[in-house]
């Protein structure tokens, strides 16, 4: 078994350290105390097997993995599964790592993220300076996993914010950017994995406590107020960065649909003008075939066509050409379409 560490923890102090599992568990029962295992990954879990009683589902929702924070009790104990969250601004993206967490009455083990986006070393740094918070037991190691979860979602959400901001000037520059709406849901699938982390917090740390209160009386979490309040301004925030973002996708689409509608508007008077240019052309080219049509008649080589032996002919002629076009004139004129 690979495991990080293990610590035996007597009256808020460390008293022994470096210890196989069964050796520190077995400590910290006979003198009161508890033991601190830290595991690397969720499969070394099955190694623990007769040394501390894990439930066999929660080792299997531990081995599982999910995408959402969760309590699960069990007989003598709790198991919790956290996620806690890094921002990359370069490809703004939330990064979000289990860290599995079972507790009981002399013994927590903590199944630490690849990642290291909690430091458990520094949990453990912190809580050791205050040995009366660690006299409350593993729960107190809860308590300190937790602050550091809750805290750690700060960071993200300004990065969050930042780029909802840069989003929001994008909306509404002069020269629109074409590529907003990607970047709008691509932020809107990275605040929604960061809803599924932070969202059952408060619910969560409502019955973590009443479990501690049940189970280890006298050993409440300190100021568990302070994070489960942490944890629901957390979760209201990414509730707004969501609904932010929603309405910035109402806005973009209403903004482009104005746009086409402006570009189909200029499209329709564009072609109502060459409407008016092909009448005007269509006119004319019909006034002009009207004399060429009747010269054109009279132009052809028959033997027999009484109408040019009239001493009227040509005059009739001319006539009939200029009454033509003159008709054909008025009558486009009256249509508007000269």
């Amino acid at each position: 078994m690979t495991h990080i560490s293990t610590a035996v923890y007597v009256d808020g102090r460390r008293v022994a350290e470096g210890l196989k599992p069964a050796e520190a568990v077995e400590r910290a029962r006979t003198h009161g105390g508890f033991a601190w295992i830290g595991l690397r990954e969720s499969a070394d879990l099955a190694d623990l097997d007769g040394v501390v009683n894990l439930h066999p589902l929660a080792v299997q929702e531990a081995e599982r993995g999910h995408e959402r924070s969760k309590l699960i009790r069990f007989d003598d104990g709790i198991f919790l599964a956290l996620q806690p969250a890094r921002y990359h601004d370069d490809t703004e993206s939330v990064e979000c790592h289990e860290v599995d967490v079972f507790a009981g009455k002399h013994y927590i083990v903590t199944v630490d993220d690849p990642d290291n986006i909690i430091d458990t070393d520094s949990v453990r740094g912190q809580l050791e300076e205050h040995p009366d918070v660690l006299t409350r037991g593993p729960f107190a190691v809860l308590w300190g996993l937790l602050e550091q979860v809750t805290r750690g979602y700060r960071a993200v959400l300004e990065g969050v914010e930042n780029d909802i901001d840069e989003i929001e000037d994008q909306l509404f520059a002069p020269v629109p950017d074409p590529d907003v709406s990607h970047r709008i849901f691509s932020l809107q699938r990275q605040v929604i994995d960061l809803q599924h982390a932070v969202a059952p917090l408060p619910e969560l740390l409502v019955r973590l406590e009443e479990d501690v209160r049940a189970k280890a009386p006298g050993a409440a979490i300190p100021a568990i107020r302070e994070v489960r309040d942490r944890a629901t301004s957390t979760a209201a925030r990414v509730e707004a960065f969501r609904r932010t973002l929603d309405n910035a996708l109402t806005v973009h689409s209403s903004m482009m649909d104005q746009r086409r509608n402006e570009e189909m508007r200029q499209m329709t008077e564009f072609g109502l003008q060459q409407n008016d240019q092909v009448k005007k052309i269509s006119s004319w080219a019909a006034i002009l075939f009207a004399p060429t049509l009747v010269g054109t008649v009279y132009g052809m080589n028959f033997d027999n066509m009484p109408e040019l032996a009239f001493v009227w002919g040509y005059p009739a002629a001319l006539g009939l050409m200029l009454a033509t076009s003159i008709t054909l004139y008025l009558v486009f004129k009256k249509r508007d379409w000269l």
